[in-house]
């Protein structure tokens, strides 16, 4: 056995993980966190721990191909570099675009990023990253002049009062969230504030939440300013003399929000929730402000982010620990590209595409005369290039579009009439390689060789367990091959990821001093690293440079900043209501974001059965009050529909739930789901400053779907369906399992269940076969086991009120039924005696609701603590604790 210490490839948190390879030709690997990793000493959340379950060849790319046909691989290059160069020669380089992705390692964006922006000539290559943090990145370089993020993780452990804004951490960045947890269980003094319009799982640990009117984030903040302005806690030394603007900025948020109660009618908000905000900020000096998709994803994102940012510096809370501004990115290796200059309108290094000075540095470095000096399009800006015909050729590079941008509809439409669409992924089918005529098989996690930076500026190596699977090779190494057959040669001549990091570090470090203006941006610790050096690499948080060899822990401790005259500016906010407000026509807001347990596209996680348990169909929450008033029933099918799309989700009932508010997960897709695409719903209006979509804002309709039947499927071997408008599927232990629903009457069920069931390789053999039929009520059950070993079940009824299929699937994991089990498997319910888990709550450790209700009544349990060491439930990553908590006694 052989155990490679790498990184997770899910969220910013960067954990570290210790991946003993127990069989290299099966793709055997065991997972458990790195102990000694200081992004998580350890600990691993649901996705993370199952990464072992989603590294077999199942849907991986392992081929190039070119229009369905499978090539070799100069065939492939040499194509996609001809079809390039012939398409610059007729149209010029703003006709070509790479769509790139915070899944890539930053060896591979940095050779993206070189060929397009140095080589090619323009700008045009952006990310998926536009979509979930560009709005921090302006926020930050608006306040500090560069993107700089000032914290760390010991700053929550540190901090007194921790305020997280538009963040579901516990779901959303479950490790941190559990640091933050246990920073608060060793300091009773620790406060947390919510200020989201959910109740979600975060607010379990919170001392106040603020519910506040979606968008209106910018007000409440304007408020504290103007709270600190009055109640005279305003550091008028730090002000004076590490800072410009603010007497511009304090007029505005004075003008805005002059009062407690101006904002807490602007916000929807108490009084006294307001109240109590104000106090504890202007109060408690150590104090972090956690913010996250629900800031950015916004057409005045950016300046939410500036209105945060104002306030801390307002109290001189930055660069110390315990305190500051601090963005929470999404992605594995966001702030890599960042670094790279992977969004379109940055340059490499944390240098500007609009500053000549830069512009030439970097030119002169990469031996280019040809570099970019003005914006690339944007992500939105870019698809409607493609849709306009106005860009001819697209490389989209490790992310799905068709499934994860705002108007996605658009965008497929865009991608089915492009000149060239070239996909490289890992993965074999995705929504967007469908529509790809070029396909270049990709490295994935496990077989992947750089580094990636977390949310803290923390360098990882994620290194590979197994050798790249068929004839996939590495991301930088296509682009790189590509390169060089358009004719740049030299400047693409990498022989390994070292080589280009080493090289990445030198730009870093390239004319950067007091000279020359100095950025923050460093890595001149590592311009000569070698080979093996790389390969050792261990985690370090940049700038790392030959002063500062061990790394930066937080940045600004000096009150210096990366502005001309270094100090940082304040940026006058004036709070902007969402664009597109909703209206009778449209008469909610949708708001979206990510599961638990899932990851963008399920493209990985939803290869793991664990994962896919917990919200096994796209769903849709409300109200109660907005769903009786609708007439919407709890598990019932609804349709939502916006100005730009529509899906179908199951309806869900939650309190903690805005009246007028919906909320979507953003992961399925057209391969799992037949309507489940959140993205075709969403506004693509933008930020103007960053281009960062407003995908938490949008006006939508929501409606019953008339479903005439509903349909539960488990089958041990996946199946071809048809005849169902709505189809969702997923992958269970064992099994398959789909969930139908039609507007069209029934049918024949005995003759369609038998021929969609054919994939079995059922026998005819009546004895083989189970059945129960109802046909006045609409009822219709059936299940196949030869020889007593059950190889398929089908639940049909007029409504929405299927049993919970826990029981039925546990039963794919026994040779051989028993008589009881046989007897009762058509009710879906087990025989007296036997459990039946339920619905699953913790994937941890695969612990459901029925199972912690009965632990809870038997024993008295009266504690999380309690049902943890009772079940196990709670005690690994610890993201599932709020949901627990509902299964306790309440207070009498």
């Amino acid at each position: 056995m052989n155990t490679i210490k790498t990184t997770c490839p899910y969220c910013g948190v960067g954990c570290g993980i210790e991946a003993t390879v127990e069989d290299r030709s099966a793709h055997r690997v065991s997972i458990k966190g790195d102990s000694n990793h200081p992004a998580n000493f350890g600990k691993l959340c649901s996705k993370g721990a199952t990464l072992g379950d989603t590294v077999s060849l199942e849907n991986r790319l392992l081929y190039p191909s070119i229009h369905g046909q499978r090539v070799n691989w100069d065939s492939a290059l040499n194509h996609v570099a001809e079809r390039f160069n012939a398409i610059i020669a007729q149209h010029g380089p703003e006709a070509v675009a790479f769509y790139v992705s915070g899944q890539l390692l930053t060896e591979d964006y940095y050779v993206a990023n070189k060929l397009m922006k140095g080589f090619i000539g323009t700008a045009n290559i952006d990310t998926n990253s536009r979509l979930c943090m560009s709005s921090a990145v302006v926020g930050y370089k608006r306040a500090f002049g560069a993107d700089t993020v000032p914290c760390n993780y010991e700053d929550l452990e540190l901090a007194e009062l921790i305020l997280l804004v538009g963040s579901n951490a516990a779901w959303c960045h479950p490790i941190a969230f559990q640091r933050i947890r246990k920073a608060k269980e060793n300091n009773p003094n620790l406060k947390i504030v919510v200020i989201d319009p959910r109740a979600t799982a975060s607010c379990d640990i919170a001392d106040l939440h603020l519910p506040v009117k979606p968008g209106m984030d910018g007000l409440l903040f304007n408020g504290i300013l103007t709270y600190l302005q009055q109640n005279s806690r305003i550091d008028r030394t730090y002000v004076d003399t590490h800072t410009d603007g603010f007497e511009l900025a304090l007029s505005e948020a004075m003008t805005t929000a002059g009062s407690i109660e101006q904002v807490a009618a602007g916000c929807g908000l108490t009084t006294e929730a307001v109240s109590t905000l104000f106090d504890w900020f202007a109060s408690t000096e150590k104090t972090v402000t956690v913010y996250s998709q629900g800031i950015n994803q916004s057409s005045s994102g950016s300046d939410k982010c500036n209105a945060i940012i104002n306030c801390h510096l307002a109290t001189g809370r930055i660069g110390k620990p315990g305190m500051g501004p601090f963005s929470f990115t999404g992605q594995p290796n966001a702030m890599g590209g960042r670094e790279v200059g992977g969004l379109a309108n940055t340059l490499a290094a944390h240098m500007d595409l609009e500053n000549p000075e830069h512009v030439d540095r970097v030119g002169r470095f990469w031996g280019s005369a040809n570099i970019a000096d003005k914006q690339g399009l944007k992500a939105v800006a870019m698809f409607d290039a493609i849709a306009a015909g106005q860009i001819k050729a697209v490389w989209i590079m490790a992310t799905n579009p068709v499934v994860s941008m705002p108007d996605a509809d658009k965008v497929k439409r865009a991608l089915q009439h492009c000149e060239l669409v070239v996909v490289s992924d890992c993965i074999a089918n995705t929504d967007t390689s469908q529509l790809a005529h070029v396909l270049l098989p990709a490295t994935g996690w496990s077989e992947k060789d750089g580094t990636v930076t977390n949310l803290e500026r923390r360098i990882s190596r994620q290194r590979p367990l197994f050798p790249a699977s068929g004839e996939a090779k590495h991301d930088w190494w296509i682009i790189s091959q590509v390169g060089q057959r358009m004719g740049f040669k030299d400047a693409f001549n990498y022989q390994s990821s070292a080589d280009v990091f080493r090289e990445h570090a030198a730009l870093s470090a390239f004319e950067n001093d007091a000279e020359h203006q100095q950025r923050d941006f460093n890595l001149s610790a590592f311009a000569e690293l070698d080979g093996p050096s790389y390969n050792a690499l261990q985690p370090v948080q940049w700038p790392v440079t030959n002063q500062q060899t061990a790394g930066t822990a937080r940045m600004f401790a000096d009150g210096q900043y990366f502005t001309a005259n270094r100090k940082a500016r304040f940026i006058p906010i004036i709070p902007r209501p969402p664009v597109n407000a909703p209206d009778t026509d449209y008469p909610f807001t949708l708001n979206t974001g990510r599961l638990r347990d899932q990851w963008h596209t399920m493209t990985r996680t939803s290869l793991a059965a664990k994962l896919n348990a917990h919200r096994p169909e796209p769903f849709v929450e409300i109200h109660p009050a907005d769903a009786e008033r609708l007439g919407l029933a709890a598990r019932s099918l609804a349709q939502v529909q916006s100005l730009w799309g529509s899906m179908l989700a199951r309806v869900e009932l939650n309190s903690g739930q805005q009246m007028g508010s919906l909320f979507v997960p953003m992961h399925w897709t057209a391969q799992l789901s037949s309507h489940g695409r959140m993205g075709a719903l969403v506004n693509p209006v933008v930020d103007p400053q960053s281009g960062q979509p407003e995908s938490k804002q949008t006006p939508v309709k929501i409606k019953a779907w008339p479903a005439q039947w509903y349909a539960t499927i488990l089958s041990r071997r996946p199946l071809q369906i048809t005849g169902a408008e709505y189809q969702v599927s997923v992958r269970g232990d064992r099994y398959f399992r789909y969930e139908l629903a039609s507007t069209e009457r029934g049918k024949d069920w005995r003759a369609w269940s038998r021929n969609l069931l054919a994939a079995v390789e059922h026998r005819e053999d009546d004895h083989c076969w189970l059945e129960y039929s109802d046909q006045q009520a609409g009822h219709y059950r059936t299940a196949y086991l030869p020889d007593h070993e059950l190889q398929a079940c089908l639940l049909i009824g007029p409504d929405c009120e299927l049993p919970e299929p826990g029981w039925l699937g546990s039963l794919f994991g026994k040779k051989e039924l028993s008589r009881a089990e046989r007897l009762s498997l058509l009710s879906g319910q087990p025989p007296k005696g036997e459990a039946d888990i339920g619905r699953i709550v913790c994937s941890c450790f695969n612990v459901g609701e029925k199972t912690i209700r009965h632990a809870v009544q038997a024993q008295q349990i009266q504690s999380v603590a309690g049902i943890s060491a009772c079940l196990s439930a709670g005690s690994g990553c610890g993201s599932c604790v709020a949901e627990l908590k509902e299964f306790l006694p309440k207070p009498s």
